[in-house]
């Protein structure tokens, strides 16, 4: 988890304020390719999963994959990172829209076979929720780094608030440490040979009775209103610390390192209630914890009010990573039960077609601020960049967060680790 999440926090994180803010990328260009490549995601995502069940190797289904997918993920990153200061108009919208696309792609190809590999090792909701508890920490311990300490890295150590090499020389070092991590990993856990069977899954069949699913469509989308709310939060929290509370990037590392850090500290605390009380009560609760800090948030008016409201924000968020997973392998446990298959590639892989709506919600909520406020991007920021960020931030995660925790209450899930 601390491999996987590196690289791609890095480019969610940091894609605006690099490509918007600095190099001038105009926002309905952005909009546009985000809309492109999570179409693009959308239909490769299943693919990629379903290829990952039919595999069968001496190393296990998942293991291959991802000793593939991290060098070539790690390589389109430091690419992201490196447009040329010279391209602009067409040029720089093309450079950004492929080695988005294909960063995505390779991230994809990670985490549906890292993911998978979640339910399969702990059968038990008990041993699963330490589990997962302990992969959410170690993604923390990520976030710390490219969330937190990155603006320090690319406008500070390496670079300037107006300059883009700080964002290369970063790229590769992020790159490095992920691709020793996840080999490491890969050449140490041991898959289950008994979810490999010989028969092999066909795609049209598989594919099919996923979309059949009822669980697959209300725990993806109540699961989207979560992912979608905190990708807003990961693309825009320099931008909100630039322009809203009007500080120097650099100070992004405060408020991300005590929102993470709360975080990492309440993942004992939710843990122990979800061994007590059940995943699906405390997914509930999480997401009204979680509103609550974009309440908070949006009331903020410099660094100290902002990392107090950030604490609130941290207590739902660590609900969330808790809780959102176990959910998940919920609907993976009853889809073995029922059909006799361990499909966790394809499903997860499906799933991950809510998280392409990420990309979608972001490329159009950021769009919005050129019509409602005017920003355009960094050369023509409008007339109040600050208040349009405070949207961005808060306003927007807010409602998607309220839409999934009432639509969370109506979802009724099978009990963990279903008989195999």
């Amino acid at each position: 988890m601390f491999g996987t999440s590196i690289p791609i926090n890095l480019i969610k994180g940091s894609m605006i304020l690099y490509y918007v803010d600095i190099l001038g990328l105009d926002v309905r260009a952005y909009g546009v390719v985000m809309v492109i490549y999570a179409i693009i995601d959308a239909l490769d995502n299943p693919l990629l999963g379903f290829l990952s069940d039919r595999t069968r190797t001496r190393f296990g289904r998942r293991r291959p994959w991802l000793l593939i997918g991290a060098p070539l993920l790690a390589a389109c990153m430091i690419a992201f990172f490196s447009a040329p200061t010279s391209l602009d108009g067409m040029g720089l919208v093309l450079w950004f829209a492929v080695f988005a696309i294909l960063c995505e792609a390779f991230d994809s190809m990670l985490n549906a076979n890292y993911g998978a590999l979640l339910p399969e090792l702990f059968p038990a909701e008990r041993r699963r929720a330490v589990a997962n508890s302990m992969r959410q920490g170690f993604q923390l311990v990520a976030l710390v780094i490219s969330l937190a300490v990155t603006p320090v890295l690319t406008t500070s150590v390496f670079g300037t608030e107006t300059t883009t090499e700080g964002f290369t020389t970063t790229a590769i070092i992020y790159g490095a440490i992920a691709v020793v991590v996840i080999a490491f990993m890969v050449l140490s856990v041991r898959e289950n040979p008994r979810y490999s069977t010989r028969e092999r899954p066909r795609f049209l069949p598989a594919i099919g009775s996923v979309l059949r699913n009822p669980l697959f469509w209300q725990v993806g989308l109540v699961g989207a209103c979560y992912g979608i709310a905190m990708a807003l939060v990961l693309s825009g929290v320099q931008l909100y610390v630039r322009y809203s509370l009007g500080l120097p990037v650099a100070n992004a590392l405060y408020l991300q390192g005590a929102v993470i850090g709360v975080t990492a500290l309440a993942l004992l605390a939710w843990t122990r209630l979800v061994a007590r009380f059940g995943a699906p009560r405390m997914w509930r609760i999480a997401f009204l914890v979680l509103a609550g800090g974009f309440v908070a948030l949006f009331f903020a008016t410099d660094l100290l009010t902002g990392i107090l409201a950030g604490v609130v924000l941290g207590l739902g968020w660590s609900g969330m990573l808790a809780t959102n997973d176990l959910i998940v392998a919920r609907v993976l446990d009853g889809d073995a039960a029922r059909h006799g298959e361990h499909r966790e590639g394809l499903f997860l892989s499906a799933f991950g077609f809510f998280g392409r709506l990420n990309g979608v919600v972001t490329g159009l909520a950021l769009t919005s601020l050129g019509v409602f406020f005017g920003y355009n991007s960094g050369d023509d920021p409008g007339s109040d960049p600050g208040f349009a960020f405070r949207v961005y931030l808060t306003v927007y995660p807010f409602a998607l967060t309220v839409i999934g925790a009432v639509a969370s209450r109506f979802v009724r899930l099978p009990e963990a680790g279903a008989p195999r």
